[in-house]
Order: C-alpha cells, then structure tokens, then sequence
C-alpha cells in the first residue's frame, strides 16, 4: 500500500485535466478522425430530462405577459448596467441581430435556433462584445417564465419587440427553437487562430469575395458578417460593398434584403467606441470567476453610458435612436462624409458639416449634441450602384422601407426554423414565404398495401428503389431543419439534375414511380419513401429476415413555384460517402465528408456505421461502383461489409488516389476494392469497435434491426407532424 501523502506543493489532481488545455487523444494524434461532432449536444447534457417536451412547455406560456415584460425592459433602465438614452431597443436588436447573423446557408449551421450565443466560442467573439450584457438583462424574464420559454426563442424575440417598442410594425414572431446545453465545439468557424485575423487566409483572393472558404459567410473569425472599418480594417465602401454581397448573399439575403437589413439594424442604438479598448477585462470565456460569466468589463473608468466601449466605433446613425423612422437614409444622403477615427482608434466616416438640430443627442445628457457616424458597410449603401438604387427608392418610400426590413427581419430570426410547420405561438403570419420550403399536406387514406404491390411488381431493383429513396431524403438538414424526402422535390430543379443524384437513372426510376402515386393518390413523396422501404424489407428477406420497415403515410409534393431553386442550391450533397461518392477531391478527406454529412442529418456514430455497411451490401453505390461491396450476395441486407473489413486474412492495399485493393493475404489475388471512407470503419478505433459489434456471428438479426431503424429515421426526419 502507498502511504505517501500529498503535500501542500503538490496537485491532487492531473494539471489540465479538467480544462481545454487538457492533453486530449487529438492533441497528440491531431490526424485521427475525430468523432465527436457526431456526439454533440448528447441527451447527458441536457439537465431538463429526456421527458422534457418544450413544445409542450410553451402551450402554457402566457405570451403576451412575456411581451408586456420585454416591453417594459426596453425602458427600464437597471443601475449595473444603464441603458442608453433611457433604452435598451438597441442594446437587445443588436443581441437578436447577432445570434442570427452567424446563420450560413452553406451548411445551415449558425443562427439563432439553438441558443448557442450563450456558449463559446460565440459569446466570446470580438463583434459579440457586450452581448453577454443583454442576455444578463433578460435574464429575470428567463427566470420568470422558466421552462416555458427557452434561451433561444427568447433571444430572437427580445430584438423583434425593441423594433415594436420603437415603432415598427413587425411581420410576425414563431416560438419553437430549443436550447443546447453545451459549446458546438466541432463547428468550422475557420482556422486562424487569432480573433480578427486578416481575411486573406478565408480566400483565395481577398479581392474577390466569391473565393471566401466555403462554408464560411464572415469575413473574418470573430465577425459575424463584414468588418464595419472596411475590407482587413482598411477602408473602401466599394470593395466593403462587395464583401457585404457575397456575406449576405451566404446567409440567404438579396441585395434589397441586405440594405434593408443594414439600414433598419442602424436605425436604432448605437456604436460604443469612446475610450480605450485596451482597458477592458477579458472576453467571458477567459474571465475569472469574479466576473461571473462577464466580459470586456471596463477596470479604469465608468465603461458605461458615454464612455462605453464595444465595437470601437462611437456615435449614433440617426438624430433619434430609439425610434424607428427613416433618419438612417436622410443622414447618409443628406450629408457629404469624411474618413475619421473614433476615440477608440476605430475608422469611421463623419459628416462633413451638420446641422446642430440633426445631431443626436449624447446618452447620459439630452443637452449635449453628438456627432453622428457612419461605418464603411453604411457608406457602401450609398456608393455601390445596386445598393444605391436600393437604397434612394427606400429613403423615399419609408413604407416600402419599413415593410422590406420587417420581412427581412423575420427572415433572418427564423431561417434556421426550417418549414412553417415547425412554427408555434399567436403571431405566426398566415403568409406562405418561398423561403421556408412550404410543402402540401398529403393524403394518407390510399391502399398503402396496393402501392406496395405496384412497386413489387415496377421491375426496378432493390437498389434502384433504396438509392432513389436515399437520395431523396438524405438532403435534410438538422441545423436548419431543410431538406428531405417530404416535399419529393428530387423530380424538381435544381435537384432532379444534381450530379450526386445520378439524373439519368433517378429519370428513369421516377418515370415508374410517378403513375403508381398518380393512380393511387398518394404523394410522389410518400411512394419514393414507400419504394426505399419495399426494397431494404427485400435485402432483408434475402439475407433470412422478414421484417417490416415502419412508414407513416402524409407527405405531400411540392410545387416548383414553393421551390426557391437557388435557395436551395447550398443543399446539394458535394459527397456522399453513404454511397461512396464525391464529385471531385477536396481540402478535407472523404472520410470528414461523411462525418459532416452524418451530423447534418442527426445520425448516431453506430446509426452511420450500420447505414453505410448496409447500403454497400445492397449496391446503392453511386454509378453501381464496387468499391466497398465486400460481398457476393449484393441485394441481401448481410454483415459481409464488416466480416470482410474485420478479416485478417486479407492485407489492404492503397493504389491510387483514395483508392485501395483488398488482397488474399496468402495468393495475393485482388478480391475487393475500396476507399477511405470504406476502410475507416477498419482503421478508427472508435469505428471499429462498431464494426466488430456488426461482424460477430450473433449479431446479424441486430444489424438488420439497426439499420432499419437508422434508415426509418433518416426517411421520417423531416415529418415534423409525427410524435417524437
């Protein structure tokens, strides 16, 4: 027995152990597959339970003492930390405004559906500074209203009634977003590894935006959108306006929406930027605990009213902040602006001269007159061509103006909703928007058995009917909630004639399936789910199992006027290692493009592994490749993948690019072929282990079970009608 005893030098404990300095399995193997975005918000985190159903909880939330309360703190000035000009409508638009402005459409992560501006690395990002302020004073609302109303709806709501209570008629609100309870660590947000970096290293030429790092939409880590000095800090409307068409335009906006949104978040509040940034405490991840989850604190001054500093930019847009009007146009248009800086160092454009009367007054005392400014994306409303256009009918029209920005608005809170469906409360507008993929009701009292039958007897083969399928619902999308097989639009552009969905056979396939829904009115949607099912119950058959594939009938079909075409060109799948393909070689490997695509639909490390060895068997490759098939009985729903990967009888052996030959390891013959994505699930340890559960000899019957109900939750992830 060891009877040494710790003395009072010496920790009891492992030094970062517990922290993120912490040496990690990455850290010393910074090559290995990680695993655990798949593992991210784990049911472990969540403190409210696996039985907590907030769609429940919200059925009893009193919505309108919840607004009466918002209102009431838009006004209500608290002594830690006082509003400006006796209000906090800018303070909470622009806490609202950033939560969502991290949406991007590439991949639909970001936004303000989950409530992540709580957690790092976003509420510590430089263009979040004094964001944690806001949340702190929503904070008794929270506590107030408790489980009724999560962090995430309520952040997006808090901006939609400081518009309210400035005087703009909102387009709607929607309850229903659900919080996570721990960092989305895994979330490319870039690779620079210092805030504010320069761009250059997101491009491929800094010159010309459209070369931005895909799935990027800010210019720079830490931003939210573009930076409001100009292009790296440097100063240029025109090419800031490019920066700003490109960055919008990845977030879902178009030009009009993007001067809309611009100039309604500028016309109320203001920028912060008078004193030295130099004197603030450290953001709130790096905080000590005195600081209670607080950042950017100033330790030599006020740091409040006046002298607070945030962006580092200083002054209001409009002479009068709190309301909403048309001030933000006549300023920019009624003035000649010169480059400045602000007390914080920050560039800034002021006016040239100004009437005293048209200045804004200061926040603390309503007899002092201020400069107001404008920041370089302002000033690119006014010089870029489009956005000036945009712009002049806007300053002339404030109705129009008014109506595009509260459309606007409602688009940016809610874009990461996903279908109307999934929206809740009282002031859900009874308008359809193309915009959130807004698909028919379908029926569901046909002969679901008779369109069986005409599918058994259609004469397409298994893997035509599970490919057909798959590639109709693997669009969906967890993070936005966008995508899927409801809605079949597999048959419209742009999808019918994506490469990943091999147009020629996905034509002909539909050419059979289209007149068994047409004869038995049921959704085109409904019969391709039907038809995937009918064919996984077949290579179950054939490989000794009769099981039955759950279906829930209803979908309905889409209109090619309810399909935003180019909206929905971010959703088309560049790699698909579910059926082993890829359209070309990139930067990241074939097997973190499975990883991606596999978190993006909600699966399960075990749900990904049992998938992808069950479509192999079933010859669902893309262009019928035999790369992975590691089976002589394609068609049957057989653990062959994982016997064979598990085999140590074979050797494998790399020959070409992403390319491999699995060899008998006594006569050297070529048995298989294969590529990373296939051999991962051998040489991952966490993957293997999986793959070892799959090829024992007594687990066949639970593989086949486990891919079926991976295979049911892939099909149903978008019916958002259906019972969790």
């Amino acid at each position: 027995m060891d009877t040494k005893t710790t003395t009072a030098g010496k920790c009891p404990v492992m030094h970062g152990g517990a922290t993120a300095l912490g040496n990690s399995v990455m850290e010393w193997w910074p090559n290995a597959l990680n695993l655990d975005i798949l593992h991210q918000h784990d049911r472990k985190t969540n403190p409210l339970g696996k039985g907590f159903n907030y769609r429940e909880e919200l059925k009893k939330l009193d919505v309108e003492a919840l607004k009466a309360d918002l209102r009431a703190l838009m006004t209500d000035s608290q002594e830690w930390w006082p509003a400006d000009w006796g209000s906090y409508v800018g303070m909470m638009a622009r806490v609202t405004w950033h939560a969502a402005g991290s949406y991007r459409a590439a991949d639909g992560r970001g936004g303000a559906n989950t409530g992540n501006q709580r957690f790092a690395p976003l509420n510590s990002w430089p263009d979040n500074v004094n964001t944690d302020k806001g949340r702190r004073l929503l904070w008794p609302i929270k506590k107030k209203y408790g489980n009724k109303i999560s962090w995430a709806d309520l952040i997006a709501l808090a901006g939609t009634i400081a518009y309210d209570v400035a005087g703009l008629k909102t387009f709607g609100f929607a309850f229903g977003r659900e919080d996570i309870w721990a960092p989305e660590k895994d979330v490319y947000w870039g690779d620079e590894k210092q805030w504010l970096a320069p761009s250059d290293g997101r491009y491929g030429d800094v010159s010309k935006p459209e070369t931005l790092e895909n799935p990027l939409a800010a210019v720079q880590m830490g931003l939210i959108y573009v930076n409001p000095e100009g292009v790296n800090g440097k100063s240029d409307p025109l090419a800031t306006a490019a920066q700003m068409r490109e960055t919008f335009a990845r977030m879902g906006m178009d030009d009009e929406e993007t001067v809309a949104l611009t100039a309604g978040g500028h016309t109320i509040g203001k920028s912060h930027g008078n004193g030295n940034p130099g004197d603030l405490s450290p953001d709130p991840e790096a905080a000590g605990p005195e600081f209670q989850g607080l950042g950017w604190m100033n330790t030599k001054g006020r740091g409040i009213g006046r002298n607070t500093v945030v962006s580092g930019i200083e002054g209001a847009w409009t002479a009068q902040p709190t309301k909403w009007d048309n001030g933000f146009f006549k300023m920019l248009f009624n003035h000649e602006w010169t480059l400045t800086h602000s007390p914080a160092g920050a560039s800034q454009w002021a006016p040239i001269t100004i009437a005293e009367e048209d200045k804004p007054v200061d926040v603390e005392d309503p007899s002092i007159r201020t400069i107001p400014m404008m920041t370089d994306a302002d000033m690119a409303l006014k010089v870029d061509p489009i956005y000036r256009e945009i712009s002049l009918r806007f300053r002339n029209d404030f109705t129009a103006f008014s109506d595009a920005f509260a459309r606007a608005w409602f688009k940016l809170t809610h874009r990461d909703m996903g279908p109307k469906s999934r929206y809740l409360g009282p002031d859900v507008p009874a308008e359809d928007l193309v915009w959130q993929d807004p698909i028919p009701v379908g029926r569901k009292d046909y002969d679901i058995g008779g369109v069986k039958a005409k599918i058994a007897a259609s004469g397409l083969s298994i893997a035509d009917l599970v490919a057909t399928a798959w590639d109709s619902a693997r669009t969906f999308r967890g993070s936005d909630f966008r995508g899927g097989a409801n809605g079949a639009r597999i048959r419209l552009a742009p999808q019918k004639d994506w490469e990943g969905n091999e147009p020629a056979r996905l034509s002909r396939v539909l050419s059979v399936l289209e007149p068994i829904a047409a004869a038995s009115g049921a959704s085109l949607a409904d019969v391709i789910v039907l038809a995937g099912n009918y064919g996984v119950e077949q290579a179950a058959r054939a490989a000794g199992f009769d099981i039955e594939v759950p279906f829930a009938a209803g979908r309905g079909d889409a209109t090619a006027e309810q399909t935003d075409a180019d909206g929905f060109a971010p959703l088309e799948p560049l790699a698909d290692g579910f059926r082993n393909w890829q359209k070309k070689d990139y930067v990241v490997s074939p097997e973190e493009l499975l990883l991606d695509r596999a978190q993006l639909m909600g699966l399960t490390a075990p749900e990904m592994t049992a998938l992808v060895g069950g479509l192999r068997v079933i010859g669902t490759n893309h262009a019928g490749t035999a790369h992975g098939v590691f089976t002589s009985h394609v068609g049957a729903l057989t653990t062959d993948f994982f016997a064979t990967l598990t085999d140590m009888g074979y050797s494998w052996v790399p020959t070409g690019n992403n390319l491999y030959e699995i060899r008998d390891r006594k006569t050297g013959a070529t048995k298989y072929t294969a590529t990373r994505v296939d051999l991962v699930f051998g040489s991952n340890s966490v993957l293997r282990a999986y793959a070892e559960v799959y090829a024992q000899d007594d687990n066949r019957e639970k593989f086949v079970k486990d891919f079926v109900a991976a295979w049911t939750k892939v099909m149903n992830a978008d019916r958002f009608d259906l019972a969790p």
